[in-house]
């Protein structure tokens, strides 16, 4: 009664199921159905795997399917359950409090959304993760600008631009090896091609910022709530010097080349021994925090909600919601309907130009459907590497549109893993700060741009390598 030799679904189905997907999260998301996500994945898992039933996939097959979602998503969501550890443990020692309570007292309004985004890309080119940037300083600049009276959104986007350019650009970055593996380039050659992309999107992002930032000058600041968060930081923590150990240890650690699990957990053994050591934390109390998060009534409100969060606990609903994610995913790529709907796209490549939109746009779909960049990326990369080929174009322009889109694109996804963990450590909805997220959504423009008009993008047999061009760039 049904086909049982494994090939690609239909094209009409796999758009079917994938227009399920994102009929019912744009209305849940953007119309506020009150759909929870959740729910909504669920149901787009059940009808992609009725689908695929009723197309002649075995039980069999689709439950290896899921077993394969399951197993990827293990690390990610390991980290994740780990950072809400950090947070609350950064916390409890006084670290966050203390970053906060510095940066009111020295960091102009005007400027903090520049030297917000500057700081997490210096942070995140150091340690190689956007998240945990984001969920250590960037907690810390949430507070700082919420003292500033800076709008949270706004605060958020320029954390996310700052923590993604580091993500992208780092060396010690999960996707910066990933990419160039992926498609076969150097990667150090694969990081210069990032240059070309990576350095006008963030200047302009900076630009911007600066510009925004002048609506916020002294004479916008809240002198009462600034005066509110110092006294209650000063009234409920030390500010020994030491609570600087745990960041120092992260930077370290990463630099030293050291994986993300052991990092994140010896900072937050440090952070929760200058917990118990400094800020007269009980034994029994920083264990409860570590699983509940960090909890405080100082009787101010406003600071209350910025530092009562964190803990495993807090990254529970987040990370079943990456796993129903990478499930959905990869039964789309298990039963081959990913290959169905990307095989159709790659009809559209005719120029260079509209080659690297195609990758660009396919990305986007991976990431709406697998809800991670390990496997946009992964993909995305390895259906395109023969076009690119055909146009005798560099490995390292491919590794470099696959982190233009697949790495830049992941925090605007709602429903991403990337963009359900920002959203949740930073208090900000994606929808909220996705406008001002500038650097996620210029690199890919500028990509684009370059493809169409020729400028650095490199084939094979030039007389100009790419390096030439990046040696002579630099001397203009």
């Amino acid at each position: 009664m049904f086909q049982k030799e494994n090939k690609d679904m239909p094209f009409g189905w796999a758009v079917f199921c994938l227009a399920f997907l994102f009929v019912s999260m744009i209305g849940s998301v953007v119309f506020k159905m009150n759909i929870p996500t959740h729910i909504n994945l669920l149901a787009s898992i059940s009808i992609t795997l009725l689908v695929a039933w009723l197309n002649g996939k075995p039980w069999s097959e689709l439950e290896e399917a899921i077993q394969y979602g399951g197993k990827i998503c293990i690390s990610p969501t390991v980290i994740m359950m780990l950072v809400g550890v950090l947070i609350a443990s950064w916390i409890a020692s006084g670290t966050v409090p203390t970053i906060i309570y510095w940066g009111l007292k020295l960091i102009n309004p005007s400027f903090f959304l520049v030297t917000a985004s500057l700081l997490c890309a210096i942070v995140a080119i150091a340690i190689g993760s956007s998240w945990s940037t984001a969920g250590t300083v960037g907690v810390a600049l949430m507070g700082i600008g919420l003292g500033l009276g800076i709008n949270p959104a706004m605060t958020a986007g320029a954390i996310l631009s700052g923590s993604y350019l580091g993500d992208k650009m780092s060396p010690m970055s999960d996707t910066t090896n990933l990419a160039p593996a992926v498609a076969e380039a150097d990667l150090f050659d694969h990081i210069r091609s990032m240059m070309f992309t990576t350095v006008p999107a963030f200047v302009i992002s900076l630009v911007i910022y600066g510009i925004l930032g002048m609506q916020y000058g002294a004479g916008s600041v809240n002198s009462a709530t600034v005066d509110a968060i110092l006294d209650a930081i000063q009234s409920n923590f030390s500010m020994n010097p030491l609570v600087f150990l745990p960041p120092v240890i992260v930077i370290v650690m990463a630099v030293k080349k050291c994986p993300s699990i052991p990092t994140l957990v010896v900072s937050a053994v440090a952070a929760s021994v200058i917990a118990v050591a400094i800020q007269g934390t009980g034994f029994a109390e920083i264990l409860s925090i570590l699983k509940n998060g960090f909890s405080i009534e100082t009787g101010f409100a406003d600071f209350d909600r910025l530092v009562n969060r964190g803990g495993l606990g807090s990254m529970l609903d987040t990370a079943a919601l990456g796993l129903l994610g990478m499930l959905y995913g990869a039964i789309m790529d298990k039963t081959g309907m990913l290959n169905s709907i990307l095989s159709h796209m790659k009809k559209l490549t005719g120029s260079v130009g509209s080659l690297i939109t195609v990758v660009i746009l396919a990305n986007i779909i991976l990431l709406a459907t697998t809800a991670s960049q390990t496997l946009a990326i992964v993909v995305g990369g390895r259906m395109f590497i023969s076009e690119f080929r055909k146009k005798n174009l560099l490995p390292q322009v491919l590794s470099r549109t696959l982190e233009d889109s697949g790495t830049i694109i992941s925090p605007l996804i709602p429903w991403s893993l990337c963009g359900v963990y920002m959203a949740e450590t930073l208090g900000v909805s994606t929808v909220s700060y996705l406008p001002f997220s500038f650097f996620c959504w210029l690199c890919p423009v500028i990509a684009i741009i370059y493809g169409f008009t020729g400028k650095f993008v490199w084939k094979t047999g030039e007389i100009k390598s790419q390096r030439t061009y990046a040696e002579e760039s630099a001397v203009q």
